[in-house]
């Protein structure tokens, strides 16, 4: 089995928004995680067990990294951190939007960070939770896996 690939960081931010807008389903063994604009539904599978993971997000399926559906679902099951209120933050943000309106993860990272600090929510804190999350998944070292 393939290992998984760390993602970008702003996954992380992504699978936040995903919890605070209600848009992760977990179900019996699975789960399925509803895109930013609500046009797709990703299913993810998760065998922490076994140290599995597979995702029908872009970036698990093509890329080879751990798409944010799964960082979602880690974090929904508790197996990653989670901040209820740097989620708060991220909510409704418009990620498929802000990718194609900058075409460069960092300038929409920018973005999203402006607009967490204008919600009250420090962009230290914000990025702090990230390299935790970042550490605990390179702990996991996720193989790509459970069959969808």
């Amino acid at each position: 089995m393939k290992p998984l690939r760390l993602p970008p960081k702003i996954k992380v931010l992504e699978a936040l928004g995903a919890l605070a807008d209600g848009r992760v389903r977990l179900g019996d063994g699975r789960a399925e995680v509803v895109s930013s604009e609500g046009d797709r539904v990703y299913e993810v599978c998760v065998d922490l067990e076994r140290g599995l993971a597979d995702s029908t997000d872009n970036g698990t399926k093509f890329r080879g990294y751990v798409g944010y559906p799964i960082i979602a679902v880690l974090m929904a099951l508790g197996a990653l951190p989670f901040d209820r209120e740097v989620a708060e933050a991220l909510r409704g943000v418009p990620w498929r939007k802000l990718n194609e309106k900058y075409k460069k993860y960092s300038k929409v990272m920018e973005v999203v960070l402006e607009e967490a600090e204008k919600k009250g929510v420090s962009r230290e804190r914000v990025l702090s939770l990230v390299d935790e999350v970042m550490k605990k998944l390179k702990e996991l070292g996720l193989k790509k896996g459970c069959h969808l």
